[in-house]
């Protein structure tokens, strides 16, 4: 069997001036070429686009994955690959791959097998350089920081109160935590600091919700640097940083458009991670492929514990986007996990695991309908190893909570085993009822209970239970005026507790709140649960090990 990047490889890429104008109409002149086959599409542009009635917008969720993750992207290609054989116009919205997983535990993120977007290896590692722009703009308000407190802190910033962190887009455990402005006064003010990775940095999630280079500079803005002495907040504006901040972004803003393997177009734009941000791609990608196209897929990031109700609660709230379906990708593997089968074991039959992982995707099925009020299908993505028993079984038991379930084999065999799903999820839309959404909470609950409700009516939790110092964090929040902003719950995406180890629907934990965060720019507020991790480290033996360059320049090991 040939691998992601032998598959990627090998493929037959049109140009992307090509797929732009046959599959989007869109005029060459409004597109910003990196190469042969990526390219930028002019904000201008797509100004003009507004007034078109936009298309179907289909979220792809899923259960609680297993580590390796269960084919969510994939899946989104398939589905839009699917619609397009249909004869419909599809586009797919993705978000950009971190390298910290790249080069770490889950390897690449643009699909796997005949379900792919392209240039696989350019999408994974640089691509057209937003990511790089977000690091430098994010580190330049770092460094402006440093400077106006070596300058005479003019401002009277409280030292001990800078929670602006610098951020690089690679897993690297030994910068969480450090000490800056060492080696003595010409260095700076020595203070306690640390990284986060790129896509857990509150200026990724701005430049996901943003809508605009005027949008853009205000919300950067807006971000909360630090503290004076006397509790006064200090905003990137106040340190004359949002401008130039802006300056290196203005390029990045405009959405990435690409190509699946069989041609199919596709915005990959922004990648704020779901476990510890918000998980979606950007607002700008997403209305624009609305205007663009009849049908468009995207993917919120892994459960739909925390994707998809971050997608609805943030995405969705901030920016009037709302989803006309969803579907909800499940696998064996995945359902076996939550039935208590350790990783080792996935690939040996056993129904009886499958049956008691159920209550995993029953769970996230309720949250869906019941919680989000989206109609939804489920798209069973098949391995190799499951066996028919298997799959007829978990046929047998969505359909019995009244979930259509569509298995689909995308991966091997392209748009075409994804077309089942396709027209499962065509039907869903003929009789979607957009008035059914709903949010998980309103506006004006105070942020303490817009937590609680969270806990108790997606996670099963029979409690929030805080570190001291987060729960003076949010009080004072609150009293601050920021008590309508959403909540942005940073936990494990291996469960619905914080305990990566309790599989399956498990009730009556705790969840608890070690640290708040305030995202004023973005418009949130972050709470970090459990041990989750914003800068994620790297495993005992890193895809890192796997991948390498030979002499002919050909990339290996990329998957």
């Amino acid at each position: 069997m040939l691998s992601d990047i032998e598959i990627a490889t090998a493929a037959d890429l049109h140009p992307i001036t090509q797929v732009a104008q046959e599959r989007l109409g869109i005029d060459p002149v409004h597109l910003v070429p990196y190469g042969h086959h990526k390219a930028k599409v002019d904000l201008g542009y797509l100004r003009t686009l507004e007034e078109r009635p936009a298309g179907k917008l289909i979220l792809m969720t899923a259960l609680s994955p297993t580590p390796a993750g269960e084919g969510k992207t994939t899946t989104t290609v398939g589905l839009a690959d699917a619609l397009s054989g249909l004869g419909l116009q599809a586009m797919a919205c993705l978000r950009e791959p971190s390298m910290g997983p790249v080069f770490g535990m889950k390897g690449g993120a643009a699909g796997g097998g005949w379900a792919q977007v392209v240039p696989m290896t350019d999408i994974n590692l640089h691509f057209t350089g937003d990511f790089a722009a977000i690091a430098a703009a994010n580190n330049l308000l770092a460094a402006l920081i440093d400077n106006h407190l070596q300058h005479g802190n003019a401002l009277g910033i409280d030292v001990r109160s800078v929670d602006w962190k610098r951020v690089l887009d690679l897993n690297d455990r030994a910068l969480r935590e450090v000490v800056v402005g060492l080696g003595g006064p010409a260095n700076g003010y020595p203070r306690a600091d640390g990284f986060d990775i790129v896509v857990a940095s509150e200026l990724m999630a701005i430049f996901c919700l943003t809508e605009s280079w005027a949008d853009l500079k205000r919300r950067i803005g807006d971000i909360v640097v630090a503290h004076t002495r006397d509790k006064r907040p200090v905003t990137a504006r106040d340190l004359d940083a949002h401008g130039a901040m802006a300056v290196l972004l203005r390029d990045a803003l405009a959405p990435n458009l690409v190509q699946t393997l069989e041609h199919t177009p596709a915005f990959v734009h922004g990648g704020p991670f779901a476990n510890i941000a918000h998980g979606c791609s950007s607002v700008v990608a997403t209305r624009a492929a609305l205007r663009l196209a009849d049908y468009v897929v995207t993917e919120a990031g892994f459960g739909a514990d925390l994707g998809a109700e971050k997608f609805v609660d943030i995405k969705c709230r901030k920016s009037g986007l709302r989803p006309d379906a969803a579907v909800v990708v499940a696998t064996v593997r995945a359902l076996k996990f939550h039935g208590g089968v350790e990783v080792a074991d996935l690939e040996r039959e056993d129904l009886g695991a499958v049956e008691r992982g159920m209550e995993n995707l029953e769970r996230h099925l309720r949250n869906v309908r019941e919680v989000y009020g989206i109609p939804c299908v489920v798209a069973l993505n098949r391995f190799p190893s499951d066996t028919d028993a298997e799959v007829a079984r978990v046929v047998e038991l969505v359909d019995a909570v009244g979930v259509p379930t569509y298995p689909a084999t995308h991966f091997v065999d392209g748009g075409a085993g994804a077309t089942d799903l396709a027209k499962g999820v065509l039907d869903l839309l003929d009789d979607s009822d957009p008035s059914t959404f709903s949010f998980t909470y309103p506006d004006d609950l105070p942020l303490r209970e817009k937590v609680e409700t969270l806990a108790h009516r997606l996670y099963g939790a029979s409690s929030v239970t805080w570190d001291g110092k987060a729960k003076r964090r949010l009080d004072r929040l609150q009293a601050e005026g920021y008590g309508g902003l959403p909540v942005c719950v940073a936990k494990t995406q291996y469960s619905f507790s914080t305990d990566p180890t309790l599989r399956g629907a498990p009730t009556g934990h705790d969840l608890h709140v070690r640290e708040v965060r305030l995202s004023a720019g973005a418009g949130f507020v972050v709470l970090v649960c459990g041990d989750v991790m914003t800068m994620p480290g790297l495993p005992p033996t890193p895809a890192a090990a796997r991948i390498d360059l030979l002499d002919d320049g050909t990339i290996v090991g990329l998957s």
